[in-house]
């Protein structure tokens, strides 16, 4: 399992009123597979700047992608235009992985007709991601933090370890902080066309 992939299922475990933004999720999610490759070797941190490592099969397609995607040429991405580059949809991606994997399902309602609501399925990928968060892993619960699925612990931020990890994770708090100014701009733009309409 994948960094990524404990946080998409825990966000999917999250009951309905408790949503999470996509574009958020989105985000942790790009930086998830950042730190994820810089475990692997797959990628090291010049600065600010993602500096691809030799090829390494992670046995993840999504991961693989991940590396694939990575800039290959100077000047190499900064954290955060490979963020927001990578981070897209990468939500959906992942929801529509899981679902070819198996651990999400759509049940089916009183007609036997599928439902649009996705659930996740019992499975020892989802028992592991649940362990994991129990557990307060750091890198995992920064993620969570910034994807707005639970408060920071403040001893999450002390059990981080390494400069890059530490790098990408401030990368991606930002990245949602500005992705949230740029909700609430709209939001203000919104309204003041509502109301030269209504005047």
């Amino acid at each position: 399992m994948t960094t990524a992939r404990d946080l998409i299922l825990v966000a999917l475990a999250l009951p309905a009123e408790r949503s999470v933004a996509q574009g958020d999720l989105s985000l942790a999610l790009a930086g998830a597979e950042a730190v994820d490759l810089l475990e692997r070797g797959a990628l090291r941190l010049d600065g600010d700047r993602m500096v691809p490592g030799p090829p390494v099969a992670t046995g993840d397609r999504l991961l693989d992608e991940a590396a694939a995607a990575l800039t290959w040429r100077k000047p190499y991405d900064t954290v955060t235009e490979w963020l927001w580059r990578r981070g897209g949809a990468l939500a959906a991606a992942y929801v529509d992985e899981l679902e070819r994997a198996r651990l999400v399902i759509h049940p089916r309602g009183p007609l036997g007709l599928r439902s649009r609501r996705t659930v996740l399925a019992e499975s020892q990928a989802r028992r592991a991601s649940e362990e994991r968060r129990a557990t307060g892993e750091p890198v995992l619960a920064a993620l969570m933090a910034a994807a707005g699925i639970e408060e920071k612990p403040d001893e999450a931020a002390e059990g981080l370890t390494g400069d890059a990890v530490t790098t990408v994770l401030a990368a991606v708090g930002d990245a949602v902080t500005q992705l949230e100014a740029e909700r609430l701009r709209r939001d203000v733009e919104q309204a003041a066309f509502d109301n030269i309409w209504r005047a």
